[in-house]
């Protein structure tokens, strides 16, 4: 996950809402379907915007195709290059080498292969829409019939994650595939009940004991989100504690 600059769903110590509210809001509601694998479903492409989208996000979801034998493409948008973009620790180039190679370990403790990278750059995802839509267009007409795409919501608050839903909702209608979308930073800046959130196709992948803590290990892999980079301003967590209640729960969520 980077940080979107000059992005105004969370302000300086905005915490957003707290798990346990949606955690309430969610147990109160009539449970909404499950979300199953489609039967038909030949290949799967997972369209991350940045290194742990794809883990924070679907990780037990993409992980459950692929164990049942469908043939699984994760592709990470960006490197993740500008997660700490004031860190008087790492440099831009070396972070971005860690995070790639944190993306690599979760990803395979999931049983999901190694991100096919198309390095645009992180932050500025929407200034390349036309080419994002071209490399996932042409990574999704090699599956053939049988295809679904999974990728962040087009309305999920973060330009980049924004940008990438739009790409692969336009993708989907170029070649057929089936589109799903997902939520990250939604569970962010909304509220329980937030009408600009489409609830109405909430779908839902319940995990088991053991699915949750190979999340939960899978997500301790990025060390550089999870973890500060050091003691000093500009090195702190991008996913401390308080953020990944929110994101590493019982269920992952779709729209479908």
């Amino acid at each position: 996950m980077s940080e979107p600059e000059g992005w105004a769903g969370i302000g300086p110590g905005d915490r957003g809402t707290p798990a346990t509210e949606w955690s309430r809001w969610l147990a109160g509601r009539v449970p909404d379907p499950v979300f199953p694998i489609p039967g038909r479903c030949r290949r799967l492409v997972v369209v991350a915007p940045h290194p742990d989208d794809e883990i924070l996000g679907v990780g037990v979801t993409a992980s459950r195709f692929a164990a049942a034998g469908v043939d699984v493409t994760v592709v990470a948008v960006t490197d993740g290059d500008a997660s700490h973009p004031d860190s008087p620790t790492l440099s831009p180039h070396r972070l971005a080498e860690l995070r790639v190679e944190e993306s690599r370990t979760a990803c395979s403790l999931l049983g999901l292969p190694g991100p096919v990278r198309l390095g645009l750059p992180d932050g500025k995802v929407r200034e390349h829409l036309d080419h994002l839509t071209g490399a996932v267009t042409g990574i999704v007409d090699d599956g053939g019939p049988g295809t679904l795409v999974l990728a962040t919501w087009r309305g999920d608050g973060h330009p980049d994650h924004e940008a990438v839903g739009q790409a692969a909702a336009d993708a989907c209608a170029a070649t057929g595939a089936g589109l799903v979308e997902y939520p990250v930073w939604t569970w962010h800046w909304a509220a329980p009940g937030d009408p600009r959130v489409p609830w109405g196709r909430r779908r839902r992948v319940v995990l088991t004991d053991a699915e949750l803590e190979a999340k939960r290990d899978a997500v301790s892999r990025f060390v550089t989100q999870v973890a500060p980079l050091s003691e000093s301003p500009g090195d702190e967590a991008i996913l401390p504690d308080w953020i990944l209640e929110r994101l590493v729960t019982r269920e992952e969520t779709v729209f479908w």
